[in-house]
């Protein structure tokens, strides 16, 4: 009877460990939603809800293919019925920390959209919330899964330009469009400077901070300059930034814009050997006269994506790491911040 009791116990605990982690979606207003809902099926997770009050993005999400057995017109609601191990938050920057508080009393980890959040007060309390309620807080951001991205990261690594100097990141596009009930809708809350935190500075200016971070670590000084070169088009915040981060021995010159005439994504990592470049998912490696294309890594299945990671973050009990990592993202709206006070001033802020 006891070896009975035995197996069974065991049949029932490797049932539960293999059973995928059960994810939510909490709001559709960020357009990065809509990209993500085709892939989900894909993913080793189990989709138990999907929560939005606004009925027009509903309807888009049932011609996505979301069942109606899964939607729900609040997110406190569904996390209480459902149940999540972890949510994925497509909602404005500035409900971030709102959303953490509702998960962490329930013990659900969370992944948002970049940035961590409107503010930098807002970033230091969800971190503070997460540590203390022992929740994992994930920052999402496109870069973060891109094999290029790590083919550049270790040739910096291997000391192939040598001591890093200056970094240039240039992230943009023409701007968000408002064409459509998706569009219309993101678009309204993007260009809000207190729900998205600012326009392109945050938007795209988020990106380049985080590089910067990742490869030089916290600046001595921010200084940035913004211009409104859209104001018919973006009434109340800026479409053009730029961002100049020092360092004790080097500095990042950041451009974040939605005027560009294409999207870039484009970074150089430059030393007094050589300068690594990552442009269009591909990296290079150029000294003198001389360009090496580097050999992307094989990402493993569960650093591919950002569900696949969540998923694997829930499994083993690992906190997320890397560029999408609560502290380093905690610094990348503490340098957005820094820049906001430093167009103001018109002068470099000191960070503590």
């Amino acid at each position: 009877m006891k070896l009975a009791l035995a197996l069974f116990a065991l049949t029932i605990s490797a049932r539960a460990q293999s059973a995928p982690p059960k994810m939510a979606i909490v709001g559709l207003l960020h357009s990065h939603v809509w990209s993500q809902l085709s892939q989900i099926a894909k993913r080793p997770i189990q989709l138990v809800g999907v929560a939005e009050p606004n009925k027009d993005l509903v309807a888009e999400a049932q011609k996505a293919g979301i069942a109606d057995s899964l939607i729900f017109d609040d997110y406190v609601a569904m996390l209480d019925k459902t149940k999540p191990d972890f949510i994925w938050a497509f909602v404005e920057n500035d409900r971030h920390l709102e959303i953490v508080k509702a998960c962490a009393s329930r013990h659900i980890h969370v992944i948002f959209e970049k940035p961590l959040a409107a503010t930098y007060k807002d970033a230091v309390a969800i971190r503070d919330i997460s540590k203390k309620s022992n929740i994992f807080v994930m920052t999402n951001y496109q870069m973060a899964w891109w094999p290029a991205q790590y083919a550049a990261r270790e040739a910096v690594d291997r000391g192939d330009v040598g001591k890093v100097y200056r970094i240039r990141g240039v992230v943009g596009h023409g701007g968000p469009g408002s064409d459509g009930v998706r569009n219309k809708i993101f678009f309204d809350w993007l260009t809000d400077p207190v729900k998205n935190g600012g326009g392109a500075l945050m938007d795209f200016g988020c990106y380049n901070a985080l590089w910067s971070l990742w490869y030089l670590g916290k600046p001595e000084t921010v200084y940035a300059v913004t211009q409104h070169l859209q104001p018919e088009r973006f009434p109340k915040v800026e479409d053009n930034a730029t961002l100049i981060l020092h360092y004790k021995d080097a500095e990042a010159i950041l451009e974040g814009s939605w005027d560009l005439p294409r999207s870039f994504q484009d970074l150089e990592v430059f030393g007094r050997k050589g300068v690594v470049t990552m442009v269009n998912g591909k990296a290079e490696l150029r000294k003198g006269r001389d360009t090496t294309a580097l050999t992307l890594p094989t990402l493993a299945p569960e650093n591919g994506d950002p569900v696949s990671y969540m998923a694997n973050v829930v499994l083993t009990k690992k906190a997320p790491a890397g560029l999408v990592a609560v502290d380093i993202n905690v610094g990348v709206v503490e340098i957005i911040e820094a820049a906001k006070e430093s167009i103001k001033t018109g002068k470099p802020v000191h960070l503590k």
